[in-house]
């Protein structure tokens, strides 16, 4: 899960009633812990950017962008990289970081994405498809908006762990949403997420039209071990995050272009 610690109160949206996943209620806060932690900034992003390879030139979608620091490294590396998120709040702040050129769209990952048919050759999906009890709508909007040929590249909490820490231990073989708390400054804010086992997750994307090629459960940037020696070690022992590339498979005349 991505860990939560406390920050200071001016970064937290003043009090008042919360619903699940309001991310616009700790945007900043989150935006800050996110930034420099183990798990997001020496586990996730940089597992996502070894998955992206090179990305020159490429046309990504960030789906699910949150304040913009994948978004950022992406267009660092030379993509040209299209920001989406739920949270208005968020992509605030990700326009703060990515500068006046950067457009994102408040989009909600249920609906259909305003873009033509294959307009980007990669999707990153950061952490964002456990949020949503069904995959399928998205998974196929994800994949009209990729060229023949193109990427998503996803990460998810791993399905074993999930399953590990619900009470009572659920049905592993079905979708079920659990609750966590995430507290900043002593105020707690609710998360809610869906679990599904693993062959839910490679099912529904072959019914969406892709196709596997990678699996993936990497290890933690070494660069962790000296700032972070007892998470290094446990990030590098046990699961927490599980990885996916899935490809579009190319035009019936050969060209991926």
């Amino acid at each position: 899960m991505e860990r939560i610690t406390d920050v200071p109160e001016s970064l937290v949206r003043p009090a008042g009633p919360v619903q699940a996943n309001d991310y616009d209620s700790f945007a900043a806060a989150y935006s800050a812990e996110n930034e420099n932690n183990i798990l997001n900034a020496y586990y996730e992003r940089p597992a996502m950017l070894a998955l992206a390879g090179d990305v020159a030139g490429r046309r990504i979608l960030d789906a699910g962008c949150g304040s913009g620091p994948l978004s950022a490294a992406l267009r660092d590396r030379g993509a040209v990289v299209t920001g989406i998120d739920a949270s208005a709040g968020m992509l605030a702040l990700a326009r703060r970081r990515l500068g006046d050129g950067a457009a994102p769209h408040v989009v909600d990952l249920n609906g259909r994405l305003p873009f033509a048919d294959g307009a980007f050759d990669d999707v990153v999906a950061s952490l964002v498809l456990h949020y949503l009890e069904d995959w399928g709508p998205t998974l196929a909007e994800l994949r009209r908006v990729l060229r023949p040929g193109g990427r998503l590249i996803a990460s998810v909490q791993h399905p074993f762990v999930d399953y590990a820490i619900q009470e009572p231990r659920p049905n592993y073989h079905a979708t079920t949403s659990y609750t966590d708390e995430w507290t900043f400054n002593g105020r707690s804010f609710p998360m809610r997420f869906w679990r599904r086992p693993l062959h839910a997750m490679t099912d529904a994307f072959t019914t969406a039209g892709f196709r596997l090629a990678v699996i993936s459960e990497p290890q933690p940037d070494p660069a962790a071990r000296e700032l972070f020696p007892d998470d290094f070690h446990d990030l590098s022992t046990k699961i927490c995050f599980l990885f996916f590339v899935v490809e579009v498979p190319p035009s019936a005349g050969g060209s991926d272009g």
